[in-house]
């Protein structure tokens, strides 16, 4: 039996283990910490008994308990729709405009829009709707199909360019400069038109500007580039654009022009859900 060796300074026995001339003293864990840890080990094989614990090939012990927390959660779920199921089938019914006129119908629109934007507008639009390059800004006043509550309905539900959407939004920039619509002395003399009527840097009226803007561009943005929402021509007399709002950027879409595509949402996420959003959406402060 080898000789048990003590530590002169402490008195407690070592290990044995020693490292530089340091050596580690045999001090045992405390009782309660190691009743406390057996008592972890009782519960851990107590709850794998009692709950769902161990995984199968195809699913996992059920427990003796039979406890599910999913099927938890789809009682609360169906709990939850049998209790809004009369307030989103008059939803569904009511024209959206009706719905607005009742407080109550209206605070419940617009907290479910809310959650909804988030799940299938805020990739595009940005969280807080501001928008971005090519993704319209959905809190100011520029409407391109117009921002009165049925307006904003029928362009979440039928969307714009939609190929699977017999009603959606559709408009059509030609490509002056791509196509040689216009040659390019012309394009540059256009483009300094458009950007004269919202003062943009480099931007030039002139009567051939103005000339050349009345033959191609009025018919689809107005005389004074007012817009025309009727066929989802953009206003080009204000500080608001949907691409860059730049000499360079607007001969860029006269040369080439841009069109965004936004979904058609009724068919995904059906009458109710859609009117939701078109709520929540007028609702930001831009709304007409």
């Amino acid at each position: 039996m080898s000789e048990r060796d003590i530590d002169e300074l402490s008195g407690i026995e070592t290990t044995g283990h020693e490292w530089d001339g340091i050596k580690e003293l045999n001090n045992p864990l405390p009782r309660w910490w190691l009743w406390t840890f057996y008592g972890t080990i009782v519960f851990a094989i107590g709850y794998t008994i009692a709950f769902p614990a161990w995984p199968l090939i195809s699913s996992a012990t059920s427990g003796v308990l039979g406890y599910s927390s999913r099927a938890d959660h789809a009682a609360e779920v169906a709990a939850a729709e049998a209790a809004q199921g009369g307030t989103i089938a008059r939803i569904a019914e009511l024209p959206v405009a009706d719905i607005l006129a009742d407080p109550n119908l209206t605070r419940f629109a617009t907290a479910g829009g809310k959650s909804m934007f988030k799940v299938y507008c805020s990739q595009c639009h940005g969280t807080g709707a501001t928008g971005a390059a090519g993704y319209p800004n959905l809190n100011d006043d520029e409407w391109i199909w117009g921002g009165t509550i049925d307006q904003v309905y029928a362009s979440i539900a039928h969307g714009a360019r939609s190929p699977v959407d017999p009603d959606t939004h559709y408009s059509f920039m030609p490509n002056f400069g791509a196509d040689a619509l216009l040659e390019k002395p012309q394009l540059a003399v256009v483009a300094k038109q458009v950007a004269s009527l919202s003062g943009i840097e480099g931007g030039e009226d002139t009567e051939e500007g103005r000339l050349l803007f009345a033959d191609n561009c009025a018919s689809c943005h107005g005389e004074r580039g007012e817009g025309v929402i009727d066929i989802g021509g953009p206003s080009l007399n204000d500080s608001i654009w949907l691409y860059e709002g730049t000499l360079a950027g607007i001969e860029a879409q006269l040369e080439r022009a841009r069109h965004g595509v936004m979904p058609a949402w009724h068919a995904r996420l059906g009458e109710a859900s859609v009117k939701q959003l078109a709520i929540y959406v007028h609702g930001l402060g831009g709304g007409q």
